[in-house]
């Protein structure tokens, strides 16, 4: 993302949609990593659950990269560094 060219003048329900953005994004992640803590700890306490606990890790980096991109994406537009 580079820096807008022009000053950028946002309304007040698109701040707010920014933030609402924002917000949602911080919870996925906070999910994913919830799981991945989870997980973590089941493979700790009962290493038999590996081989089930193993998916459930490796989908938590995607789906925090996922929601990382459609914010940035979303913000990017707003500030006009880049298309719809």
């Amino acid at each position: 993302m580079g820096a807008p060219t022009n000053p950028v003048t946002l309304s007040t329900q698109e701040i707010t949609e920014l933030v609402r953005q924002l917000a949602d994004a911080r919870h996925d992640i906070n999910n994913a990593l919830s799981l991945i803590s989870a997980a973590s700890e089941l493979i700790r306490i009962s290493p038999e659950n590996t081989p089930k606990m193993l998916g459930t890790l490796n989908e938590q980096p995607q789906k925090i990269s996922a929601s990382m991109q459609r914010f940035s994406h979303s913000l990017e537009v707003k500030l006009g560094t880049r298309q719809p």
